[in-house]
């Protein structure tokens, strides 16, 4: 019995122990639940709540508004205007259909678009606002708003659309705004919230394409408590978007708009450097096109001018045009032969209007020759004779290398869309590029800026710049952005000797300032302002034999496409170089009679900050230019 009692309290005593374990065990489970459940409702009941509430809570993305563009001086040349439009959702409209149709009696909206609307919607998510219309009149716009709570799903927007102050003066330089397309998405993030904006506008060429990162801004949120009707009730909650930065651009507006008329008419570029600050002060390509029109929309008609024309206005020929620079390259050779060594600045070389080399003839523009050339002789009256012999002493190698010196053949940063690297050739580019040795031709032709030598108008203003200054000017085109100026890096100069660099201004001043200079009939008298340059003209082919038979002697007798271009590059003033100025007028003819007064009436118009004045032309020329400056002055809005 002892023993039967014994185990009965030892078990009673087990089952004791267990008791109280599993009661501690049951305390700590409802404990952990209490603690939870406390958690869920003190910490996460907004959470909760708002996913209770999930039908009255309207989230909404804020876009951010697009810095504003400026020139140097603070000129808008891209900003924003406020825009008022309508968006539909399908999800809170539940019937688009009959929304679009109850709209349609308060405003305007045709039939024609509203079916635009609904084809757009059944490709959306149902989610995703569609635009309905946009730039309606404030009246509209209250109307609108006042009746909606019977225009379920309908977003009233005051939204910021994009203008372009300066219309096609600047469009090459701007550029313009457009929607996000496919193309666009493959080379730009996609996990930016932003681009998922509907109907968001990006940079499509241009500085608007160049610089949309700092452009465009970022997003924000609004979350509103909404009635069952859709109309807000109060703001809950708002992370503001945070507007795009704003960029100085270093263009002269007032400049660049002279430029503009002053080559009206033609097809043509100009490019002016601000010597001082590496600036582009002026980027001008004509033809040109009203960038409002991809904003505001374009007809069809009116797109396929722009596409099909001949003289290519959406084409930014001031960076994007491959020309040879014909004679404005011979200050390249030049340097080249004094600095190797090769020649003598005073050595005589007889040009008698060809050059024979193997069997063919390489021909100077001046058939009767030039007779005795030295190097400035050469460069002021454009001897090709001269240039040829030089170039063969050099070789390609070294003018190919001294051309890069000075920016031919060199790709420049711009911010700009289809900047181009021009061409300097060598011989393993021929070997592989068109699978064919060099041969002394190439060198012929490349001596005067011909054959495949190819350069852009900024290229030319880039070597004209460093010609003149003896640093390694490097154009830029943005002078601040949000207020900040850029930092420019110390000006290196060129491992060239001075005295050359003295021979070769002196050459250019008397192509300018010699009467028997190319370009003399440029010449500026102000003699504050005078004008060092060099005229070029760019063949575009050789007339044939049996077109000689036929008649044909001249370049004016050729069709107008294919017609040499006229170039023209210079400095000013030339005892203390602020400016260097390139133009080309594509199918011109010759440099001296149609690039060269342009560039002086755009160099005079730099350095006087208005329409230069009468006293700076030689008299004989005072009459018909006082017209044309007339008739610009008259055109231009400043």
């Amino acid at each position: 019995m002892e023993k039967i009692s014994f185990r009965k309290t030892l078990l009673d005593r087990n089952l004791g122990r267990r008791a109280v374990l599993l009661g501690v065990g049951q305390l700590v489970l409802v404990g952990f639940l209490i603690r939870q459940m406390r958690e869920l409702q003190l910490q996460e009941s907004e959470k909760y709540q708002l996913l209770a509430e999930e039908n009255r809570i309207d989230i909404r993305i804020l876009p951010p508004v697009r810095g504003v563009i400026f020139d140097e001086k603070g000129a808008t040349l891209a900003g924003n205007l406020e825009n008022y439009r309508l968006r539909i959702v399908q999800e809170k409209a539940k019937n688009p259909r009959k929304v679009l149709e109850d709209i349609s009696r308060l405003i305007t909206l045709k039939d024609e678009r509203k079916s635009e609307i609904l084809a757009e919607i059944a490709k959306r998510k149902s989610y995703s606002p569609v635009t309905i219309i946009e730039n309606i009149s404030w009246n509209d716009f209250i109307r609108i708003t006042v009746n909606l709570p019977s225009l379920p799903g309908i977003v009233p927007e005051v939204a910021f659309k994009r203008f372009y102050a300066y219309k096609h003066f600047f469009a090459h330089i701007i550029g313009y705004v457009g929607e996000i397309s496919r193309s666009d998405l493959k080379v730009i993030s996609t996990g930016n919230p932003i681009l998922q904006i509907p109907d968001f506008h990006i940079g499509k060429v241009g500085v608007e394409k160049g610089l949309d990162p700092l452009l465009r801004g970022s997003v924000g949120l609004s979350r509103h408590e909404v009635n069952a009707v859709g109309r807000v009730i109060r703001k809950l909650k708002e992370d503001p978007s945070l507007s795009g930065k704003d960029i100085h651009l270093t263009v002269d507006s007032k400049l660049q708009e002279f430029a503009m008329h002053r080559i009206e008419g033609s097809s043509a570029a100009v490019v002016v450097i601000n010597l001082e600050t590496e600036g582009i002060s002026c980027l001008a390509s004509s033809p040109s096109f009203d960038p409002n029109l991809f904003i505001e929309g374009m007809s069809q008609e009116d797109w396929d001018m722009l596409k099909n024309s001949e003289n290519q206005p959406l084409a930014n020929k001031a960076v994007s045009g491959n020309y040879p620079p014909g004679s404005t390259f011979k200050m390249v050779v030049a340097i080249a032969a004094i600095e190797a060594g090769l020649i003598e600045p005073e050595e005589v070389i007889n040009c008698g209007g060809f050059l024979e080399v193997g069997e063919r003839r390489f021909h100077c523009w001046n058939s009767s020759g030039h007779g005795d050339m030295d190097l400035i002789g050469g460069i002021r009256e454009s001897c090709d004779v001269y240039y040829y012999n030089l170039a063969l002493r050099v070789g390609i190698k070294r003018i190919s290398d001294t051309a890069k010196k000075f920016g031919i053949g060199v790709l420049f940063p711009l911010p700009l869309s289809s900047v181009s690297k021009g061409l300097m050739p060598s011989k393993n580019w021929k070997l592989t590029q068109i699978k064919e040795k060099w041969v002394p031709g190439d060198t012929l032709n490349s001596g005067i800026g011909q054959g495949f030598v190819l350069s852009t108008p900024l290229q030319i203003a880039v070597m004209t710049a460093r010609l003149a200054t003896g640093l390694e000017i490097k154009p830029t085109l943005v002078k601040a952005i949000d207020g900040k100026p850029i930092n420019r890096n110390k000006k290196r100069a060129l491992k060239i000797q001075d005295s050359t660099f003295s021979l070769v201004r002196n050459a250019m001043f008397n192509v300018v300032n010699d009467k028997k200079g190319t370009a003399y009939k440029s010449r500026v008298v102000d003699k504050k302002k005078i004008l060092a340059g060099k005229t070029g003209t760019s063949q575009i082919r050789l007339i044939s034999e049996s077109e000689r038979k036929k008649g044909i002697r001249k370049n004016e007798d050729l069709p107008r496409f294919q017609r040499d271009h006229a170039l023209f590059t210079g400095f000013a003033p030339f005892n203390k170089p602020k400016y260097s100025i390139s133009v080309v007028v594509e199918h011109g003819g010759a440099g001296s009679l149609v690039a060269a007064p342009i560039a002086r009436d755009i160099i005079l118009f730099a350095l006087s900050g208005s329409i230069p004045k009468i006293t700076a032309y030689p008299i004989d020329q005072r009459d018909e230019t006082d017209a044309l400056l007339k008739r610009i002055k008259k055109a231009i809005h400043f």
